[in-house]
């Protein structure tokens, strides 16, 4: 994760992506959001690229009992809704702001278009690709062999996006427990244990806002 957070962060200082997409050259749409506002919904049409200028959004599915999972939490310099490139007609989850956002709206022939005339723009994707598919094969691994103790910890640090930046975030927006819960598998319950657990051993803190100390590493570490 670290190996590629660093050579993301090296195509950034090249390439400003946040220019790029803003010229005139490309037609886009600013989109911005309320929280819990939703830019798209499961079975909606596949018709564009989002990428993520501020805020937080949250991926999710729901089964056909009703039964939802949270597939995602992204951040600025995230896309998503890249699944029509690969020929998805309708979008197969819902993405929902979790704090006011701002998203830009790209065509899919316009990303196409884009990603063809411009490389080092072509490059930044394949690695933003890349690292989706890394953290979901980790996720994976997660859920499979560790604790929910663990998969909670691992998530805190993510939501910081510790990891994929040289100054991790050290204030989360507000995230219910709830949302906590589904996103690692388990139940509120354990997720207020841990949580309580990890502000007795100064993981964490309420000041203002969830405050997530580094040290929260050591129990992803921890065998």
């Amino acid at each position: 994760m670290e190996a590629i957070a660093s050579a993301k962060s090296k195509k950034k200082n090249n390439f400003n992506i946040q220019a790029y997409l803003a010229s005139a050259g490309v037609t886009r749409k600013i989109v911005k959001y309320q929280k819990l506002d939703k830019a798209y919904s499961q079975g909606d049409s596949a018709a564009n690229v989002l990428y993520i200028q501020e805020g937080r959004v949250k991926l999710s599915v729901v089964n056909p009992v009703g039964k939802e999972a949270i597939v995602a939490v992204l951040g600025p310099g995230d896309f998503l809704g890249e699944g029509c490139l690969a020929r998805q007609s309708v979008r197969r989850e819902t993405a929902v702001a979790l704090t006011p956002a701002t998203l830009l709206a790209i065509q899919k022939s316009e990303m196409i278009r884009v990603l063809h005339a411009e490389h080092m723009f072509a490059d930044l994707f394949i690695s933003h690709m890349l690292e989706r598919n890394g953290r979901m094969e980790a996720d994976l691994i997660d859920q499979l062999f560790n604790s929910s103790e663990k998969r909670l910890a691992r998530t805190l640090l993510q939501l910081t996006r510790y990891g994929m930046q040289e100054e991790p975030q050290k204030m989360l927006p507000q995230i219910s427990q709830e949302t906590l819960a589904k996103m690692i598998g388990t139940t509120r319950t354990r997720v207020n244990y841990f949580m309580s657990k990890f502000r007795k051993l100064g993981f964490i803190g309420y000041d203002g806002g969830l405050h997530i100390n580094p040290s929260l590493l050591s129990v992803v570490l921890h065998e």
